[in-house]
This record gives C-alpha cells, structure tokens and sequence, in this order.
C-alpha cells in the first residue's frame, strides 16, 4: 500500500485536534518555551558595560544554548506522549483499526508534533535576540548578534527537534505508561544535546565544517528514523495489549 497524503493529513489533524483538548500538552507547550525564555533573558540583560570580555563570552555562550532546549524537551515530552497517551484514553483503537499504515501514522504524529514545537522554538528564540538587542548594553547586543553559535542554533533547532520527536515516538510505541515513556524519551533525546551544548561553550570548535558534519549527521538519521520506527511499530500489541502472532500486521508488513 502506498503512502497517502490525504491520510496522514487526517493524522495531523486528529493530533493537533488532541493537543487542543489536552490540558497537560497545552501547559507543556507554554511553561517550559517561557521559562528557557526567562533564565537567558534575565542573564544577558544583567550584564554590565565593565564586565570583562571573557565573563561577557561565556554568559553569551550559556544564554545562546539555554533555548535549544525549548526544541528538545517539548517534542519529547509531547512525543512520548503520542502514542501511549492516547491508548491509554482509549482514543487510539479507532485510529489503528483504519487502513492508515505505521509509517502514515508516525508521519502524521511528528509532523503534528514538530510544527508547534519548532514554531515555538522559533518564536522564542527570535524573542530572545530581539530583547537583547533593545534592552541589553550596545557591546552585549552586539555580541549576541554576532556569535558564531547564533546561526548554528537557528539550523539545530529543527534538528534536534526531529531526533527528539522519533526518540519519544519510539518509545512511546513500546511503552505501557506515559511517565515512564516521558522520563526516558527525555533521557534519550540528550545526546546530540550534549553535542550542541560542546558547540555553544567553545568546547568543539564551531567551525563550519564541523557545524555541517554534525548538522549532516542529523538530517539522515532524522530521514530514516521514521522508517527504523515503523518497523518496531506493534500494531496488534497496541490494539489488543498482547503480542502479535505470525500473521500479525508487524509480520506483513516486515
């Protein structure tokens, strides 16, 4: 069977139909994005015209990647969620007794899931700059401006949203509790984390080459996850809470 544009729309918007109605997605949505906001603002806005130029350079450099964490915990938080959240509700029996296939299903949920959470990361990021650059002294503006983790952030974003939104899903397909879905989709999203997090501190020198080897890296793992996913996905299991049999949907469709 093909893949359908018109049923992973119907996934998309069943799941931005469940993010409206869910209370927990909505507030997730909006504390974690304002309070990553909150913490670099303050600290960029503090610093003084005097302060030295290697306390200025490392105040930048940890406000610069305090929100790309908006891109990381957001869509794990709301991926873990996806699947085993809706089972338990009961609201997901009705959606894999549909002709959807596991790859339209899983497109269609982190596409739900990726969109907000990197419009989001976006918004605060750009929110961000443009407080540093009206309320910050000219020398800090002017360092935030031109710091070489600045575009690099703007292209990890959606990156490390991608990696975060496949780890959660994973998980979340094999998960029979949505806490302990959520507390490992956490966990597992940190690894290319840590790698920006050695960029953003001068750790790994930020040069382009090296920049577009990890960004590179990303992007093709961020490709085929949804495929890698799509083959531990357990249709039956999920329906029925037993493990499928030789002619099960996971057989057919391996």
């Amino acid at each position: 069977m093909s893949m359908s544009a018109t049923r992973i729309g119907a996934v998309i918007r069943k799941e931005l139909s469940e993010f409206r109605r869910n209370r927990f997605i909505l507030v997730t949505a909006t504390i974690l994005p304002i309070v990553f906001l909150i913490s670099p603002t303050v600290t960029i806005l503090a610093i003084k015209a005097s302060t030295a130029s290697t306390v200025l350079d490392r105040r930048v450099d940890t406000s610069l990647f305090l929100p790309l964490l908006i891109p990381v915990f957001v869509p794990a938080l709301l991926s873990a969620y996806a699947v085993v959240g809706e089972r338990e509700q009961g609201t997901l029996e009705p959606v894999l007794t549909t002709p959807v296939s596991a790859v339209e299903f899983l497109l269609g949920k982190a596409t739900a899931i990726f969109m907000p959470a990197v419009g989001v990361a976006y918004l605060m990021f750009g929110v961000f700059v443009a407080i540093t650059q009206i309320g910050a002294v000219p020398a800090v503006a002017t360092a935030v401006l031109h710091a070489p983790q600045l575009p690099a952030a703007l292209v990890f974003i959606p990156l490390l949203a991608g990696w975060a939104i496949w780890v959660g899903l994973a998980i979340s397909a094999r998960a029979t509790d949505t806490r302990v879905s959520q507390q490992l989709s956490t966990l597992a999203s940190l690894p290319p984390l840590a790698v920006a997090a050695l960029f953003s501190f001068n750790v790994i020198s930020p040069t382009f080459a090296v920049a577009a080897a990890f960004a590179g890296g990303l992007l093709v793992i961020d490709g085929l996850a949804c495929f890698a996913v799509a083959r531990v996905f357990d249709r039956e299991r999920l329906i029925t809470g037993t493990k499928p049999t030789s002619g099960s949907y996971r057989t057919r469709g391996a």
